[in-house]
C-alpha cells in the first residue's frame, strides 16, 4: 500500500464522533481527505480545522443511505485527488428501543445508513481502485457486529450484515489476487456523540455500559490499517471479550453479559431525552468528536495484539484453551453432560 502521505482517503461519517477524529489522524499524516456526511456547516468545520495545520481536505455533502449520492462522493473524492487509496465506511444511525416499539420506517432507516450505506460505499470505490490496482476499503462495524444486544436489534442486524459482506467481498477479491484489500473495524463503545444522537424511546438518553473508549483509540486502528491492511481489528479488550465468548459459548455469554452491563437499565442514562437524533435529519450546527462519557483514549490489546496478527494467534490459542478447561470442568461438576444448570452449553 502507498504511504500515508501519498493517499487519498474518504471517509463518510466525517462530521462528528469517529470520523472526525479519523479525518483529523490521516490528514496529520499528509494524507488528502475527502469528507462526507449529511452536516455541511461541521464537514466546513473539520475541513478548516485540517486546512489550519497545513493539511489538504475535500467536502462531500453526501447522505449514504442513497446510492447516487454515495456514487457521486466518489466521482468528486477521484476528480478532486485523481485517485482513491482508501474509503472508511464509517457513518452511522441508531434508535435505542425494544423491538416492537420500532417503526418500519425506522427500521429501514437503520438499514439503509449502516449497512446499505457501507455496500454502496464499497460499489463506489471499487471501480477507482481497480484501476489502480491498489487500494483499502475499510469497514467500521461494532462490537455488536460478533453479537447482539437488548434496545439496539436492528443496529446489531446492520452490523452483523456489515461483518458478513466484508468477509464476502474479501473472499472474492482474494480468489482474483485483487491488490484491493478490505479490513474489518469492531470498537467497543466509544465516547463519541453517537448516544446523544440517537434516537430513544426509553424516555431517557441512552447510554454505553462498560469499559468506553476515546475516539483516538479507534482512529488509530483505522489509520494503521491504511497502511497495514488486517482481516479484522478489534478496538479494545472489552470488544474481543464479545469475540471470544460468542464463539465458546453463545448461551454463556449471554448470561455475563446481561451481568456485565450490557442489561436494558444500564443502556439509560440519567438524563431525559431531549427529542433530537440524527435518524432522518443531520445534527445542526458544530459537530463535536466526544460525547459525555469520558473513556481511554487507547487500547493496549489493540496496540499489542491486533496490529501483530501472530501474537493475536498465540494469545487467543492459550485463552480459548485455558477457557475451554474451565468450562468443562464446570460440565462435569454438574453431571458429566454438555450442560449447566443455568442453561449454559459447550460447542463441539
Amino acid at each position: 500500500m502507498r504511504p500515508l502521505h501519498e493517499q487519498s482517503v474518504v471517509i463518510t461519517g466525517a462530521s462528528s464522533g469517529i470520523g472526525r477524529r479519523t479525518a483529523i489522524e490521516f490528514a496529520k499524516r499528509g494524507a488528502q481527505v475527502t469528507l462526507a456526511a449529511r452536516n455541511d456547516s461541521a464537514l466546513k468545520e473539520v475541513a478548516s480545522e485540517i486546512r489550519r495545520d497545513g493539511g489538504k481536505a475535500h467536502v462531500v455533502v453526501t447522505d449514504v443511505a442513497e446510492w447516487p449520492q454515495v456514487e457521486r462522493l466518489a466521482e468528486a473524492a477521484a476528480a478532486h485527488y485523481g485517485r482513491i487509496d482508501t474509503w472508511v465506511n464509517n457513518a452511522g444511525v441508531s434508535v435505542y428501543a425494544h423491538f416492537e416499539d420500532l417503526l418500519v420506517e425506522e427500521i429501514d432507516r437503520i438499514i439503509r445508513v449502516d449497512l446499505l450505506g457501507q455496500i454502496y460505499g464499497a460499489k463506489a470505490a471499487l471501480p477507482y481502485m481497480r484501476k489502480q490496482g491498489e487500494g483499502t476499503i475499510i469497514n467500521v462495524a461494532s462490537e455488536l457486529g460478533v453479537r447482539g444486544a437488548p434496545l439496539q436489534s436492528i443496529y446489531c442486524a446492520a452490523k452483523h450484515g456489515v461483518k458478513g459482506f466484508t468477509e464476502a467481498l474479501r473472499l472474492e477479491l482474494d480468489h482474483e489476487n485483487s491488490g484491493v484489500r478490505t479490513t474489518l473495524i469492531l470498537p467497543g463503545a466509544t465516547n463519541t456523540p453517537f448516544f446523544a444522537h440517537s434516537r430513544s424511546k426509553l424516555g431517557a438518553k441512552a447510554s454505553p455500559p462498560g469499559i468506553v473508549y476515546e475516539p483516538e483509540a479507534v482512529a488509530e486502528a483505522i489509520v494503521f490499517a491504511a497502511e497495514h491492511p488486517r482481516r479484522d481489528i478489534f478496538v479494545g479488550v472489552s470488544a474481543k471479550s464479545y469475540d471470544w465468548l460468542q464463539r465458546l459459548s453463545p448461551a454463556m455469554a449471554d448470561q455475563m453479559s446481561l451481568m456485565a452491563g450490557a442489561s436494558i437499565e444500564k443502556q439509560k442514562s440519567h438524563e431525559p431525552d431531549n427529542g433530537r437524533d440524527t435518524l432522518f435529519e443531520p445534527w445542526t450546527g458544530h459537530g463535536a468528536e466526544r460525547g459525555d462519557y469520558p473513556g481511554r483514549t487507547s487500547s493496549w490489546y489493540t496496540k499489542v495484539f491486533e496490529h501483530h496478527p501472530a501474537l493475536k494467534v498465540a494469545a487467543l490459542g492459550a485463552v480459548a484453551g485455558t477457557f475451554a478447561a474451565g468450562l468443562l470442568g464446570l460440565a462435569r461438576r454438574n453431571g458429566n453432560g454438555h450442560e449447566t444448570g443455568n442453561g449454559w452449553r459447550l460447542r463441539g
